[in-house]
Parts: structure tokens; C-alpha cells; sequence
């Protein structure tokens, strides 16, 4: 049995760039940056590994991510790995290695980085050691239930019915 399936969680390294294929079909690819951190067992230092990757999205996933996502957002890409060869016009083969998204599950509707807009902060509780119901135990409010997004399913998604 053989298997090609690939989960990645990142944020976005560009604005996604969308085009038509002669054929009318719609395609979009973005870079996604995943990263890594660990412990050095030898220097008991952090460290951090950052990897990057290709994102290709096909027809009704490729008019999605262009409308809603932008440099920096979240997102979860599940897809399978495709890698493509070619001659460059000096006659070398050259390589890329992509990932054909089949799901996408958007993050957070909240912004990314130092310029993006801070939540206001929750009312105090009435009552002391006792929270507002919206909140975790950690202060932070909730993250809203994100929807997942399948290439291929049998109705089409109205954008309408998208929560944010």
C-alpha cells in the first residue's frame, strides 16, 4: 500500500497569486512557512527551524484562498506532494517540489504580527476568582469554531454561508 498525504499548519509567506489556466480553470499557489522547535540536548538551548513551502490550489479552493487569505494568515493545507521536472534554457533539469492542496481549514479571522489589531481586553468579573464565561482559564477568549473546506465535495459552497 502506498500512501501521498501531507498536513501542514503555517502562515502564508506572500499574497496568494491566482490565475486561469487557457482551460478556465482557476489556480493559485502561495508560499506557507512551517516551523520547528526543540530543545538542544547538548547546549539546553531553543532552537527553531523554519521550512518552506509550495501551495498549489485547483478550481473553487484556488477563488477561496485568493478572496481570504493574505500574507501572514493561518491556515491548514491538506494535499499530497507533487514534484515536477523540467530543462531550464541551459539544458540542467531543475526540480520543484509542491503541495497540491485537496482541504483547506482557514485560521482565526484575527490578524497576525506586531501591527494587528489587539483584542480589547474582557470586563472584569463581577464576582472575584471567577471569570466571564468567555474566557479560558489561560485569559485568552476562545477561538471561534473554523470550518473546513473539501475540494470535490457534492454541494457547491455558497460564499454567503463562509462565517467571517
Amino acid at each position: 500500500m502506498n500512501l501521498n498525504k501531507v498536513f501542514l499548519i503555517g502562515r502564508l509567506t506572500q499574497d496568494p497569486e491566482i490565475k486561469t489556466t487557457p482551460s478556465g480553470q482557476m489556480v493559485c499557489n502561495f508560499g506557507l512557512a512551517t516551523n520547528r522547535v526543540w530543545n538542544n540536548r547538548e547546549t539546553r538551548e531553543r532552537e527553531e527551524r523554519t521550512e518552506f513551502h509550495n501551495i498549489i490550489l485547483w478550481r473553487r479552493l484556488a477563488e477561496i484562498a485568493s478572496q481570504y487569505l493574505k500574507k501572514g494568515s493561518l491556515v491548514l493545507i491538506e494535499g499530497r506532494i507533487q514534484t515536477r521536472n523540467w530543462q531550464d534554457a541551459s539544458g540542467s533539469k531543475r526540480y520543484k517540489t509542491e503541495i497540491i492542496a485537496e482541504n483547506i481549514q482557514l485560521g482565526p479571522k484575527s490578524g497576525f504580527g506586531p501591527s494587528a489589531p489587539k483584542a480589547a481586553p474582557a470586563p472584569a468579573s463581577p464576582i472575584p476568582d471567577q471569570e466571564p464565561p468567555e474566557q479560558k482559564s489561560n485569559g485568552k477568549i476562545p477561538d471561534e469554531e473554523i470550518p473546513v473546506i473539501e475540494e470535490g465535495s457534492e454541494e457547491e459552497i455558497d460564499v454567503k454561508d463562509i462565517p467571517f
